[in-house]
């Protein structure tokens, strides 16, 4: 009964955004709700049900924007011809030489040598890749200065999304798992700063900060349907103009998306959480020793996990990409992709699949209403004090902070008075 009542209560706060600001807002919230509760299931399950402290889930949901560029955008065609296949040559050149390396050093070749052939790849490695990626950038750089992508229907750039943040994590486990947890912590949150700024900085992949618009869509356009006679027919019969019915019936439909995706990655997550894979890494969360003594390859659980986790995060990414319409990798900031994130799966409750997604819901619900109601709380709280009170001047100059302190005393209430989350782990 307390998840269905809670569950009813998010409901609730969704349908009375609908009848007392706009159906649009109440939309924007259920959108965004679902892909921040598709985020909180890739952090439970690496935290909540392995105890593994990633913080750099802002990396893997930003790897997950980009398989959207790479996969749906269609390819530029000049940008290959002056410098693609040179610009992919050289990745597959860094590759070998990190790879080569690695196996050097495994064989206990002499490290002076292994320096000196890594330094040497490092050297073929740019005179290869500065040539080309200077003339991919030079085509057209206004417009585009990038390679694009495979131009494939936008919906498959989301298990792509999966994929790329899954091979990252592959990479990142395997050298950063056999890390402490609070040095797994800083860990991951430089490798996630380390991909963002590669995101900024190779305007050949990604455009960079001139950012990728435009980008496929896997429901209708508004004007598309605003120019539909049988659509604006509907909407007449709905009581709408073509405008609103339009932005409604496009919502709705990323609505339906979500929700689907939503759904399976829950399902899937539930019967993982019940296997006897889903016991063994709660019994590794509670004492590695004691695992280990029963003959369990901790290291390597912790890495599927890592790795499981991450991949819906790069999922949730994608889908954040595709509504958005754009990749702005400036946006991408650990407040909003990592920490806010990690308040969801804590006040919602961790271990528990269902309170992650709860938490998603509602402290995204918080996130968006604090920022139109926050002002006008503010302008009423402070309304008995005297005009031209430093008190009321400092707290109306502060109230961009309003965001920031909900979700501290939210945090604090639910530890306090609910320290495992509104729906604890059973």
């Amino acid at each position: 009964m307390r998840t269905i009542s809670l569950f009813a209560l998010v409901a609730l706060l969704i349908l009375m955004t609908g009848f007392l600001q706009s159906w649009d807002l109440a939309l924007v919230i259920l959108n965004m709700g679902l892909v921040s509760a598709v985020m909180s299931l890739g952090v439970n399950l690496q935290w909540g049900i392995a105890g593994l402290f990633n913080v750099g889930v802002m990396g893997f949901v930003a790897l997950g924007g980009l398989a959207v560029v790479l996969t749906s955008v269609a390819p530029v065609g000049e940008a290959w011809a002056a410098g693609g296949f040179r610009a992919i040559g050289a990745l597959v050149i860094g590759a070998g030489v990190i790879v080569a390396t690695v196996k050097l050093w495994s064989r206990g070749v002499n490290r002076w040598l292994i320096a000196a052939w890594f330094v040497a790849g490092f050297v073929i490695y740019r005179l290869v890749r500065d040539p080309a990626v200077d003339a991919i950038e030079a085509v057209n750089p206004a417009g585009t200065g990038f390679l694009g992508g495979l131009g494939l229907p936008v919906i498959l750039s989301w298990p792509v999304g999966g994929l790329l943040a899954a091979g990252a994590a592959w990479i990142i486990g395997k050298t950063a798992l056999g890390l402490r947890s609070d040095y797994l912590a800083i860990a991951t949150l430089g490798i996630s700063e380390i991909i963002i700024a590669i995101l900024k900085n190779e305007e050949w992949m990604s455009r960079g900060v001139k950012n990728v618009t435009g980008l496929p869509r896997p429901v209708p356009y508004e004007i598309d349907l605003q120019q539909d006679p049988g659509f604006i027919e509907r909407a007449a019969s709905w009581g709408l103009d073509p405008t609103t019915a339009s932005t409604l019936y496009v919502k709705l439909g990323y609505s339906l998306l979500f929700a689907a995706v939503l759904v399976i990655l829950l399902v899937l997550a539930q019967l993982a959480l019940n296997s006897p894979w889903g016991r063994m890494m709660r019994a590794i969360r509670d004492n590695e020793t004691s695992a280990r003594a029963m003959g369990k390859n901790v290291t390597y659980r912790h890495l599927q996990v890592f790795v499981l986790g991450s991949a819906i995060c790069g999922i949730a990414g994608a889908m954040m990409t595709t509504l958005d319409g754009l990749i702005t990798p400036t946006s991408y900031q650990p407040l909003r992709y990592t920490f806010l994130i990690w308040v969801m799966v804590i006040v919602g409750g961790s271990g528990n699949n269902l309170g992650a997604v709860l938490g998603g819901f509602l402290i995204w619900f918080l996130w968006v209403q604090v920022e139109t109601v926050g002002p006008q709380f503010m302008i009423w709280a402070t309304s008995a004090l005297p005009e031209g009170s430093a008190v009321k001047a400092h707290l109306l100059d502060s109230v961009q902070h309003m965001r920031l302190l909900t979700m501290g005393v939210v945090l604090l209430c639910v530890l306090r008075f609910s320290p495992r989350g509104l729906l604890p782990e059973r």
